[in-house]
């Protein structure tokens, strides 16, 4: 029996070929913590989610450990700056404090969106609740926005207003502690936000980054005061401002292609090949990978044999799933529609639908 009628294969359905989500990505991709790969080697390999963790959950689980050990540690960097703060009146290093104490309380959006994310989807958000850290992507966006825009303002309002900096030691020593506490927190969530495939943690961890460097900006200005140049402290300031700009249009970039469901071209090209070595597929047609929080979905459709029957198709469209599961990582979800080979002078199956697709 030709199969004109297209014949999908959902993750979510269960049946006995699939498991409840199918949520792995075996050997070059599994879970990403020492229990769950020494789980890997300790136990025969299974598809059941019985035997096995959730990367999905325990990815959010990663996420959310990040954020409160980054926030401790941003915490007391900021609590040991703001008293040295009060003490010398510098305002370049109050600018750094400003950011430090911004950027640990950025954890507040995103442990929000992790909980969230964690949620099963309902018949309202039939595709979970993963959206909600691309919101807190923006909210980080937006605070490094505010933090930028403070400092920028305190520093202008210091070269106006000159005055002398005091305890210039101190405001060293807090300086290379403000690098110090931000250098480890920026690569601990850069590591964790990629392993994951979060770009708002990504996002968070780059702006963590940059206050390092503008912390290391701020020697510079105690060094200036500590000659005497009263306009060594603002300056430095406005530097760290301009650098917080920088931060600010990266985090942007990155937020934004995640909003416009933007992936890596290298991922489509990866799932391409994977497709065509299934048995069965003759070619690959339309291809969609997007982000929802920090995990993936395909949609694709794939040529199969026109004189296949409807099991036979499904059968190749399962195996092209599982081949999209093992290629791609951070996928947990794809439809899969086969399409019949066409033969020559046949009418295009899908012209009925072609009104509904024009622009």
């Amino acid at each position: 029996m030709a199969v004109w009628a297209a014949d999908v294969h959902r993750t979510h359905r269960k049946g006995p070929h699939v498991s409840d989500q199918h949520h792995h990505e075996h050997g070059h991709s599994h879970g990403h913590s020492l229990r769950h790969r020494l789980q890997h080697l300790l136990t025969p390999h299974s598809h059941e989610t019985a035997d096995k963790l959730d990367p999905a959950l325990e990815s959010s689980a990663r996420g959310m450990r990040a954020l409160w050990v980054s926030l401790v540690v941003l915490g007391v960097t900021a609590l040991v700056q703001a008293v040295v703060v009060a003490v010398s009146g510098s305002v370049a290093l109050l600018g750094d404090t400003v950011h430090n104490t911004a950027d640990a309380l950025t954890a507040v959006p995103l442990g929000i969106a992790f909980v969230l994310g964690r949620r099963a989807a309902t018949r309202r958000f039939t595709y979970g609740y993963g959206r909600a850290e691309d919101l807190a992507g923006i909210a980080i966006v937006l605070t490094i926005a505010a933090s930028a825009a403070f400092a920028g303002w305190t520093a202008i309002e210091r070269l106006l207003d000159p005055r002398p900096v005091q305890h210039v030691p101190a405001v060293a020593v807090a300086a290379l502690v403000g690098f110090a506490g931000n250098e480890w927190v920026a690569r601990y969530r850069i590591r964790v936000g990629r392993d994951i495939g979060s770009a708002a943690l990504v996002a968070d961890g780059l702006h963590a980054r940059t206050d390092g460097f503008t912390s290391l900006a701020v020697l510079l200005g105690a060094g200036g005061s500590a000659l005497g140049w009263q306009l060594a402290d603002p300056l430095v300031g406005l530097a760290i401002t301009a650098a917080i700009g920088l931060v600010l249009r990266d985090a942007a970039r990155e937020v934004f292609r995640r909003v416009m469901d933007a992936v890596d071209p290298a991922l489509v090209d990866r799932a391409e090949r994977a497709l065509l070595e299934v048995e069965g597929v003759g070619g690959v047609g339309e291809l969609r990978l997007r982000w929802i929080g920090h995990r993936l979905r395909a949609e694709v459709a794939v040529v199969v044999d026109g004189d296949a029957t409807v099991r036979q198709a499904h059968a190749i469209a399962v195996d092209a799933e599982h081949a999209l599961l093992h290629a791609v990582p951070r996928l947990t979800a794809a439809l899969v529609h086969a399409d019949p080979a066409p033969l020559p002078g046949e009418t295009d199956p899908h012209l009925t639908l072609a009104h509904h697709t024009a622009a």
